[in-house]
């Protein structure tokens, strides 16, 4: 059995924290989709731990973690990120497993990361510049490197020639620019890649199956967010990979019979990083006390996110995406601050009201429909039980759930591990 964990919105939901709360219940995680853009933040006895590319179960001595093939690794950012963790006492070569089909990054998918964006101008994307997207670029142009490579004794000529492709390519840019990153860069590649080599690199698909067919219970965790894919997300504005369930499939080889619980998760308001559309974004003294109540800046990059009320016709249509069976809904203690708070209902384009996303959102003037809930004005970060909570927000809550159709069971009201409220 497989249950799902993703993001609803534009990432940064939480979900590294609703992942660690509900690691225990589960012999296996699972990552299958992204790369270390993703920043998924826990407190561990009380010291923030920000996790880029490993499965944020790896704090809990019985679960066994698995990078899957559908996650793009920079063995850099994984080296250091092992690091981090190993200083907290946890040894990774006992608990965490490595797909052999995922792709690598390498120096020169950053720096044609880094050329490709700044040739946009105006027109960015919102790249992290890592190097994610050229990756996912090779992988589908049957030219990248996976981690199965690395023990391969033609390793280096295989780099070589996949780094002399990239140079003809960046040689459409200001090359100059790059050339002293890449060489800088080559030095600690190699050195990661060493590290890489003494970890645990296993069949990926064929090490689920073994897990399903012993009986594990396996949870599955995405990065990222449900309005960043690929295919369904506010394209152009989007990431490289399905960051929705049908992304478990294709991410960790298994076939859709195996999926039982969709679990998504949502703030009580939205935020975005980077450019793209925000149909409820707002530019004004509220929007700045949201990204100051919710502390929102990037786990990884430290980038201010853009903030807004929470968008219900963007969470209807995610829902309907991964066939979402229950919502944790996070940071709800952040609307403590506010008299009132809004919810998009629908948007109205072109002076006809719809509840569906637009083709090209890119494109159109949308205006938010919204219904306004009372504010609480209470600190809901000390409550205990769902039942402690105030009237108001209980109210929010239940409006949620009526119009998604889909049951909020769980409410986080703060940052500790312990602060979510099961309804």
């Amino acid at each position: 059995m497989v249950d799902v964990l993703l993001g609803l919105q534009w990432g940064d939901e939480g979900k590294g924290k609703i992942v660690d709360y509900f690691a225990g219940k589960y012999d296996v995680i699972a990552r299958f989709q992204g790369g270390p853009n993703a920043g998924h933040t826990l407190y561990v006895n009380g010291q923030k731990v920000v996790l880029r590319t490993i499965p944020s179960g790896v704090f809990h001595a019985n679960t066994i973690n698995l990078i899957g093939n559908g996650v793009v690794l920079d063995p850099v950012a994984f080296k250091k990120e092992s690091e981090d963790i190993a200083v907290l006492g946890i040894d990774l070569k006992k608990n965490l497993f490595i797909a052999e089909k995922t792709h690598i990054i390498v120096p020169t998918h950053r720096a044609l990361d880094k050329a490709s964006e700044l040739s946009k101008g105006n027109d960015k994307i919102g790249s992290t510049l890592k190097g994610i997207g050229p990756a996912y670029m090779d992988k589908t142009g049957r030219n990248g490197l996976r981690v199965g490579d690395v023990i391969s004794a033609d390793f280096k000529s295989k780099y070589e020639k996949l780094k002399h492709k990239h140079l003809q390519l960046l040689a459409g840019y200001d090359f100059n620019d790059f050339r002293e990153e890449i060489a800088a860069w080559e030095a600690e590649f190699f050195e990661a890649v060493e590290f890489l080599r003494s970890m645990n690199i296993v069949s990926g698909e064929y090490f689920i199956h073994e897990k399903l067919k012993a009986g594990k219970k396996i949870l599955a965790e995405g990065a990222q967010g449900s309005m960043l894919d690929v295919d369904f997300g506010t394209y152009p504005f989007v990431t490289s990979s399905n960051t929705i369930s049908a992304g478990v499939c294709t991410g960790l080889g298994i076939a859709p019979h195996w999926i039982k619980e969709v679990i998504g998760v949502t703030k009580a308001y939205c935020t975005r990083v980077g450019s793209g559309p925000f149909p409820t974004e707002l530019h004004d003294a509220t929007g700045e006390k949201l990204r100051k109540e919710g502390n929102e800046f990037g786990a990884v990059t430290g980038r201010p996110r853009r903030c807004g009320w929470i968008d219900l016709v963007a969470l209807n249509y995610t829902c309907m995406l991964s066939g979402v069976t229950q919502l944790v809904m996070t940071k709800s203690d952040v609307m403590d601050a506010f008299d009132e708070i809004n919810a998009c209902v629908a948007y109205e384009i072109d002076g006809k009201q719809t509840k569906q996303l637009p083709f090209q959102i890119c494109d159109v003037e949308i205006k938010p429909i919204w219904q306004t809930f009372k504010g609480w004005s209470n600190d809901t970060a000390s409550c205990k039980q769902f039942n402690e909570l105030p009237e108001e927000m209980k109210a929010f809550v239940a409006a949620v759930d009526e119009y998604l159709g889909v049951p909020v069971k769980y409410v986080s009201n703060g940052p500790g591990r312990d602060q979510i409220l099961e309804k």
